[in-house]
């Protein structure tokens, strides 16, 4: 926990740093040149490679564990472009200005076509912090819910230029992109009402956001771990046969979110057993170690922090809407972002 709190502290250093760069930034329309990447960020140095996941969709997948050895260029999440024969649609923006327009560069090299959309698949700062790119170039940003209250409230401290959706979507929503269909739907688990994904029916392939951490332990301060295993499995069976991209980690499949699901099981499963030999945190945290399924999973920082929600929401109880509300209003902000 130490070691996320020094590198939040180095996070909001180095982003203050930066809003003057994006400041300077004169508001150009999208389709009037393409979009290039300051010259000191590269896919390379951001940890970045891109996947051709099916005809038309890429991802850029981080390669970094948690915290990243650089706050400003390595990238920590997943970002997704969708090409359709008329515009792209991107899912996230990263953490910046610089590496969103990273992303948007290289659109460039994959496509002529001109971006249209940019979606937020949720709230938190590692996937909204570049949205101010986004805006600089006149692009919609959508997300759904309380997403626009939760970024102007909770990602303020982190994000010097926070940037909420201008249009919030609510239940399912078609995106066409020409004759490409986009579906983005609303699931409930990681991110207190502001979870979505999208799906691209051509290709079978899902796009969750945080909803799925593949092969690396997730962020549960802001979730709720029951409700998320139950969105999980219907994620599971919705989209059994979809490649599936996550918001972070390896592109794969229903098994990723089989994993997921099974890794909240367990810390459920544990915390039951906390509460029937009446341990205290303390002594939660100090007897807990991480089950060896997970034993290779990178984000291992984060076990700690786990275990906690686990006591707090299955051991203690304390799992309805308000108490998670509090609980995670209590961490400290620099966590409260990722």
């Amino acid at each position: 926990m130490k070691q996320l709190r020094r590198w939040a502290l180095g996070l909001i250093i180095a982003l203050a740093a930066l809003v003057g760069v994006v400041g300077l930034q004169a508001p150009t329309p999208a389709q009037d040149a393409p979009v290039q990447a300051p010259p000191e960020v590269t896919l390379e140095i951001a940890g970045l490679t891109v996947e051709e996941v099916a005809e038309g969709v890429y991802t850029l997948v981080a390669s970094t564990d948690f915290p990243p050895a650089d706050f400003v260029t390595t990238a920590i999440c997943n970002v997704t472009i969708v090409v359709g024969s008329d515009g792209v649609l991107i899912l996230d923006t990263f953490q910046n200005a610089a590496l969103a327009n990273l992303a948007f560069a290289t659109v460039a090299t994959l496509t002529d076509q001109p971006i249209r959309y940019v979606v937020d698949t949720h709230y938190h700062f590692d996937h909204s912090g570049g949205n101010a790119a986004a805006e600089v170039l006149g692009l919609p940003i959508l997300g759904r819910g309380p997403i626009r209250e939760f970024m102007l409230t909770r990602n303020q401290e982190l994000d010097p230029t926070v940037t909420p959706p201008s249009v919030v979507v609510n239940g399912t929503w078609d995106v066409w992109l020409g004759d490409r269909q986009v579906q983005l739907v609303e699931f409930e688990g990681h991110s207190g009402g502001t979870d979505l994904v999208a799906y691209i029916p051509d290709v079978d392939v899902l796009v969750t956001g945080d909803m799925l951490f593949a092969e690396r332990l997730p962020y549960l301060a802001d979730g709720n771990i029951r409700v998320w295993q139950d969105n999980l499995a219907m994620l599971a069976e919705t989209y059994s046969t979809a490649t599936v991209i996550p918001g972070h980690g390896p592109v794969g499949d229903r098994t990723n979110l089989d994993n997921l699901k099974g890794y909240l099981s367990t810390l459920e499963t544990l915390a039951l057993q906390w509460q029937e030999q009446g341990l205290s945190l303390e002594q939660a945290l100090e007897q807990a170690s991480l089950p060896e399924p997970y034993a290779s999973y990178g984000f291992q920082g984060m076990f700690s922090g786990n275990v906690e929600v686990a006591y707090q929401q299955i051991t203690l109880g304390h799992d309805d809407a308000a108490s998670i509300r509090t609980y995670f209003q209590a961490q400290a902000p620099e966590l409260q972002a990722l």
